[in-house]
């Protein structure tokens, strides 16, 4: 038996130590918005908040969570809910799939840094693969956010 602290709930869970957070968040918990992508850590679709930091769920063994505060995109926190609007008002998704790993990304670039440059942008989100393509409107709904965020909002 293992408690994670997901989204500010807890929830005691029986599943092995090893099982991959990401099922147990999907599967057990039923919070479907993380979504499984590659299984090996290449795609960042399946990325979530730990401790504020963004991490492969499909790498991270739900042993690694005890004890620690997991965010998934259900989460309720600032940066993630004003970069939500910027996606919505710049029309980021397309198939939508891989939103839900570029949003915990770019919070968690905009809770380490919130004035990030454009490099710093790149670098952060290399790791979130998008198919569709829409690289330059996160970049465009992260500027965005900063500016929000510069006036007060």
């Amino acid at each position: 038996m293992v408690t994670l602290d997901i989204n500010g709930k807890k929830y005691n869970l029986d599943v092995a130590p090893e099982m991959p957070l990401l099922w147990a968040i999907r599967d057990i918990v039923g919070l479907t918005g993380t979504k499984f992508g590659c299984g090996i850590g290449a795609c960042g679709a399946c990325k979530i908040l730990i401790n504020n930091e963004a991490t492969y769920s499909c790498l991270t063994p739900v042993s690694d969570a005890k004890g620690k505060k997991i965010i998934t995109i259900e989460g309720k926190i600032p940066n993630l809910q004003l970069l939500q609007e910027a996606w919505a008002e710049y029309n980021v998704p397309q198939c939508g799939y891989c939103q839900p790993g570029q949003l915990i990304t770019a919070t968690s670039l905009l809770n380490s840094n919130p004035s990030p440059s454009e490099t710093e942008i790149d670098a952060a989100m290399s790791g979130n693969l998008c198919r569709c393509g829409t690289y330059q409107r996160i970049k465009n709904a992260i500027h965005h956010t900063v500016e929000l965020k510069k006036q007060g909002k």
